[in-house]
Parts: structure tokens; sequence; C-alpha cells
């Protein structure tokens, strides 16, 4: 396995990969990796041969109340796994060498990216879509992996590869859980024993979204009621809780197969994600 820390290199390995007929595969992820990031190398692999993990704490994304000092970060352990997955290459930047002191552009998605996450992140989604075309620009995939998880993100980066028209297929792999449904994720490490056990509460107001739309509720208003009682019987705050459409980000009033439910919740100090589709 390959170990890159400086840009161009790395581009001009991914050249040669293109150049050789190799199809490439990226993962983008922040690091602190855990096996919700080694399914999407595992996806990655099955649509290319040889797969690049970059594995950087961007801070062009972190708000400046938010938890950039503090992200986790164990590099040693990340190459060990990134290794063990079979990942072609790892790519390690630094702030420094991503970007320049005088950089002065950035890539801004101005209608997914201005709700849910992106309304209560002000800049958030710049960052995001800033960093990933540079990676992008860099390692020259064929495919890029993106989680679940992050349900608004992959819906912004879907658009911007679409309206850039970069020739890279976007894939998006499930949520990886617990066995108790808590979707995994490098922010549960913040969390108390108490507060762990109360995260649980969001995969269950998920399950109860579902079973109402089984049962015939499609009412968005009152499946998102029933849900945010749910979330603050488990001690969790809510910070948002909508029910949309799953290609436009648009809220739905009336609930139908295939429409997507994503909710925000501070665990104490940490702030959660998770979502669902409706089927």
């Amino acid at each position: 396995m390959l170990v890159f820390r400086d840009p161009q290199k790395l581009q001009r390995w991914a050249l040669k990969q293109r150049e050789a007929g190799v199809r490439v595969g990226l993962v983008p992820t922040m690091g602190y990796l855990h096996e919700g990031h080694l399914s999407l190398i595992a996806a990655a692999k099955k649509y290319a041969d040889a797969v690049v993990v970059s594995v950087f704490v961007n801070p062009i994304q972190f708000g400046p109340n938010e938890d950039f000092e503090k992200y986790p970060r164990d590099e040693k352990a990340d190459l060990a796994k990134c290794r063990a997955a079979g990942a072609a290459a790892v790519f390690l930047p630094t702030p420094q060498t991503m970007y320049a002191p005088d950089a002065s552009v950035h890539v801004t998605e101005e209608v997914l990216a201005n709700r849910l996450c992106g309304l209560r992140r002000p800049g958030h989604f710049r960052g995001v879509c800033t960093v990933v075309a540079k990676l992008f620009n860099l390692a020259q995939p064929n495919v890029a992996v993106f989680g679940q998880k992050d349900f608004q993100q992959a819906c912004v980066i879907r658009r911007m590869v679409r309206d850039l028209n970069f020739p890279i297929r976007i894939v998006v792999a499930p949520i990886v859980r617990e066995p108790d449904g808590l979707a995994r994720s490098s922010r549960n490490t913040y969390l108390s024993e108490t507060e762990r056990q109360q995260a649980v509460g969001l995969s269950r107001s998920l399950h109860l979204a579902k079973r109402l739309f089984r049962e015939g509720q499609t009412s968005a208003k009152r499946i998102v009621a029933r849900m945010v009682k749910s979330l603050e019987a488990d001690g969790l705050q809510v910070d948002y809780v909508e029910i949309v459409d799953a290609e436009t980000l648009d809220p739905v009033k009336t609930v139908q197969k295939g429409n997507a439910v994503l909710l925000a919740v501070y665990d104490g100090k940490t702030r959660l994600i998770d979502n669902c589709l409706f089927s």
C-alpha cells in the first residue's frame, strides 16, 4: 500500500493509473476509521481496481465554534485498517499542502446545501464541495464512494458532479450500525456512557417513522411530531427532523415510498445525525 502526503505525487500516480487502464476508486474520509468507513472501501473495490482512501480533517468545513481541534485522529490505526481492507493507496495531506495561504477559490452548491445541516452550519458544504473537488482532481477517480449516513452531503456531491461535469460515478453505500442500531460515527467517541445509551433514540425514532408509514400514516407533520416526542423522551435535544424528497431535499407534506427522513440531535454537547428511506 502506497502512502502519499504530497498532493502532486498522488496526482502523478493517479494519472499513470488512468493511462494504464486501471480503474481508480476514491473513498474520502476524515480519518479515525471504523467499520462504516471500511464498508465504503469494500464498496469501492467492487467498482475499481485500485482504491485510494483520503484521510484529511478538512478545516474549511468546520465552523468557528465546532470541533476541528478535538476531532479524533489516529493515523497509525487508520493506515493499518486501510492496509487490511486492501486499499492501494492512502492520501494523508495537511491543511498547508491542500490550501495555499491566499487560496481564494471555493466550490459552492447553492440549493441543496442551504437547508437542513447546511442551514445550521453556514459554510459547511462550501468546505465539503471544495475539498471533494480537489480530491477528485488529485486522485482522478472513476468512482467515488460516500456513506448514506451523510445523506445531504451525498446529495450535494451528486449535484456538484452533475453540474460541473466530473466524469465520476458516485456510489452511496448503506449506513453501518452498531448492534443496538446506532449509526457508526467517529463522533460517537465523544459520548459518555449515559449519552451513548440515549443515542439509540435516533434509530428508535427512525424505526417508529417507518412503522407509522407501514401502518398507513402518510402525514409528514404527524410522523415528525411522533418522532420528536420519541427523541425528547430519550433525552435528546432535537435540532431538526424533516421528511423530504430524496433527490431534491424539498420537504413533503404527504409521505411516499422513496422519501427520506433526516434528523439531527444534540446528545449532550455532541451533534449526531441519522436518516432512513421510506419503503
